[in-house]
């Protein structure tokens, strides 16, 4: 089984004054699917400004003792709510690229490679609750629950899809094995087949 790290979503309560990282069991289930061992990467192994001296940065450590064959940036929480999930993201997709592995982006995870790439995003609408046809390489019903969108496609991707507001909707890295959806294939009823196969294939699972 192929051990894949797997972003987290803040969830804040101030009631209990804590904050706490948080995955999808559905995610989970779906990386299972095709047979990849889910990892949840902590939002609380690098550095902030914030930290003390005696704080250390040990995402490095983590990923050379997890050693993982490749990458989900998963969904939830807006770019720019909560620093160190951002950073994290970005320091991930840094070790991707430098290791060629590949990485699957998940709605705020495909907001996340355009950012990295250096593509800026924009509210959109009529994208939250909803679903849409995507016309293009992927082609299909999807969900969606983003209300952010791209503002062009990144430097360095291709569109794959795009709905029927000409959103783009998904991207692949022209030279890494990169994609990014932004539908959840977690939250369906059933996995469709169209998703379990790409993450096959990316994968090679």
């Amino acid at each position: 089984m192929k051990v894949v790290i797997v972003t987290q979503r803040v969830d804040a309560l101030p009631e209990r004054d804590e904050q706490r990282d948080a995955l999808d069991q559905r995610l989970v289930k779906f990386l299972r699917c095709v047979g990849l061992l889910a990892v949840p990467v902590p939002n609380s192994l690098c550095r902030s400004v914030e930290d003390g001296p005696a704080d250390r940065d040990v995402l490095d450590q983590w990923l050379t003792f997890v050693k993982p064959t490749g990458l989900v940036l998963s969904g939830g929480n807006d770019i720019g709510v909560y620093e160190e999930r951002d950073r994290t993201e970005h320091r991930l997709l840094d070790y991707a690229q430098s290791l060629l592995l590949p990485a699957l982006g998940i709605c705020r995870g495909m907001q996340m490679m355009s950012v990295w790439a250096g593509s800026p995003l924009r509210k959109v609408a009529g994208h939250v609750r909803t679903r849409h046809q995507l016309t293009g390489t992927i082609a299909g019903d999807v969900n969606s629950y983003h209300d952010c969108g791209l503002v062009d496609c990144p430097r360095g991707f291709s569109v794959l899809a795009r709905s029927e507001d000409e959103e783009i909707e998904a991207i692949c890295h022209d030279a890494l094995p990169w994609e990014g959806w932004m539908w959840h294939p977690e939250r369906e009823e059933y996995f469709a087949s169209r998703d379990v196969d790409r993450l096959r294939a990316l994968f090679a699972a």
